[in-house]
């Protein structure tokens, strides 16, 4: 076995903000603005600009992307010079003396190459001779539904507040007129509400930061700040889907176990108590974990072959507020009938474990760079990179499925799920790389044309399929399985060929392409099978593929209106 060399390759389409490095774009900042933020005795007559590092796109620049507040949003005329990349706002009428005004500019903001402000650009400026402290955003948003029974309110303004001034008399909640009771904390520029007991299902509440409110310099807020907002409707949560589903046959003895639910659950009730799978009476050990609305069940060891087993959700798993099924939900299946393959196929195939449920995983970038792509039934996850590092989404989706980065806060554990993902995919790479039963077949050049039974494959240099198709016959075996061991880089090319043909009841799930640089599927090609790249893996324009695109180092790239989808 080759020694597995964990270098990082940086090859992502993208940005990387306030700082240009040959693999990355630029992303769009805010250089200057006039009058600058905390500027005072600013003439009524002014006009607002805001100065860009590079040319935006002007059709995102609109009355919904900038917005200039008083004690009102202010009317007014946006327009735009592509030669000093500046945005000029002309307000209808002079602004009012001694009033304090926040510019915003929003993430909708894009520049041509369609990358977007990182974070809402906030400023504040006073045509008096103090700056009154602003608050710039609220948590939940202004007329926010579906709010957690349990959610603590936020509130960020523009400066350091004085913490003695923010307390339960300034920083009030009321559901009508009943005043909700709870603590507030203060740090930073934060301000936070914590309920003392859960809010009430279905019922507007309203916020209300109140000119007690100082900042360090002692100055109050103009006027008080209100913003109301709507708690989700006390829904009892279900499961929705399992994976398998009741009564599947045939299942993979290393299958990840899964359930999805109507609604978000609490994590902590997702347990080795309320998720069992068993045999009998005898309870299967595994790892449990939650993500989106999806809960998995990962088996210590393979299941047993041609086992009935039962999996059940129980009343103790409860939703993010705290609401438990009504009953216990049970769902069984029975695993394939044994472990035999085809004479010359391996035993088993590839154990994927946690890295099975993404239809892309790379390490440093994911992009869609045009058209409609789509990732249908799998999620899609990216660390040690970052979620500013996934770009094309829109317009490229993911269906029945979620994306997750490294620096995601949410759900909880999120960091940890991808980290257990990459060293699970790590794994399954060193285990196709080395596997040696039956004794590897070696292949060179182009393989397009050929015909292949299950088996190992093995190619000390780059691997080819361009002169036609490749067909992987599985000769009336559904479990036959084909593991690929390519030194160099992996390429499909479309033309006279390029596709993958699977005969003979062939699985695209039990094709694994072990590649030890990078993949390319070619333009308009049919793909097959789970890539297993050290590097990076690029779908050219029309490509598809029933499989996965698993890049441990590098990135994965989306030319144009790609589709991955479950295998």
């Amino acid at each position: 076995m080759t020694t597995l060399a964990l270098a990082t390759v940086v090859v992502i389409a993208g940005c990387k903000e306030d700082t240009f490095i040959e693999s990355f774009g630029v992303c769009p900042v805010v250089l200057s603005t006039t009058p600058t933020d905390g500027a005072t005795e600013v003439p009524l007559e002014s006009l607002v600009t805001v100065t860009f590092n590079e040319e935006m796109n002007p059709e995102t620049i609109t009355q919904t992307s900038f917005t200039l507040l008083g004690a009102e949003k202010i009317s007014g005329k946006i327009t735009y010079n592509t030669k000093t990349n500046t945005l000029t706002f002309v307000p209808e009428n002079k602004l009012a003396y001694a009033t304090t005004y926040t510019g915003r500019v929003a993430t909708s903001v894009k520049d041509k190459l369609g990358n977007a402000l990182q974070r809402d650009y906030v400023w504040t400026f006073s045509t008096g001779a103090l700056v009154s402290p602003v608050v710039i955003s609220t948590d939940p948003d202004n007329k926010a539904t579906d709010i957690s029974l349990s959610k603590a309110l936020i509130a960020s303004f523009s400066v350091p507040m004085d913490p003695l001034t923010l307390n339960t008399n300034t920083f009030t909640v009321k559901q009508g007129a009943t005043v909700v009771a709870g603590a507030v904390t203060y740090s930073g520029t934060t301000a936070v509400f914590t309920p003392a007991n859960k809010l009430t299902e279905n019922m507007v509440y309203t916020a209300t930061i109140t000119t007690g409110a100082k900042n360090t310099e002692g100055n109050p807020l103009e006027s008080s700040y209100k913003w109301t907002f709507t708690t989700i409707l006390n829904t009892v949560p279900t499961v929705t889907a399992t994976d398998p589903t009741n009564q599947a046959t045939g299942v993979a003895l290393d299958k990840v176990i899964a359930a999805r639910f109507s609604e978000g659950m609490n994590p902590t009730t997702i347990t080795a108590t309320s998720f069992t799978l068993k045999t009998g009476t005898t309870t299967v050990a595994g790892n449990i974990s939650y993500t989106g609305t999806t809960a998995s069940f990962n088996p210590a060891n393979n299941l047993s072959a041609n086992t009935t087993y039962t999996a059940t959700i129980t009343t103790a798993a409860k939703s993010t507020n705290e609401v438990a099924l009504t009953s216990n939900y049970t769902w069984t299946f029975t695993t394939v009938a044994n472990n035999t393959s085809q004479p010359g196929s391996p035993a088993m195939g590839v154990d994927l474990k946690t890295a099975g449920r993404f239809g892309i995983f790379a390490g440093v970038g994911i992009s869609n760079n045009a058209g409609f792509s789509e990732i249908r039934n799998m999620d899609v996850g990216i660390t040690p990179g970052v979620r500013s590092s996934v770009t094309g989404f829109p317009p490229s989706i993911v269906v029945n499925g979620a994306i997750y980065a490294s620096d995601d806060m949410a759900p909880p554990g999120t960091a940890a799920m991808l980290l257990q993902a990459k060293q699970d995919l790590l794994e399954a790479y060193l285990f196709a790389e080395g596997a040696s039963s039956p004794a590897p077949a070696t292949v060179a050049g182009d393989q397009g044309g050929k015909t292949l039974a299950p088996g190992i494959y093995k190619s000390t240099s780059t691997l080819l399929i361009q002169a036609g198709d490749l067909t992987l016959d599985a000769k009336g075996d559904p479990n036959a399985v084909w593991i690929f061991q390519i030194a160099s880089d992996f390429t499909t090319v479309g033309g006279a060929g390029g596709n993958i043909i699977l005969t003979g009841g062939a699985q695209a799930k039990n094709i694994y392409w072990q590649t030890g640089s990078s993949a390319t599927i070619g333009d308009g090609t049919t793909f097959k099978g789970n890539v297993l790249a050290l590097t990076s893996i690029t779908m050219n324009s029309g490509a598809r593929a029933v499989g996965r695109m698993l890049a441990l180092n590098g990135a994965v790239v989306m030319t144009n209106t790609n589709i991955i989808e479950k295998p």
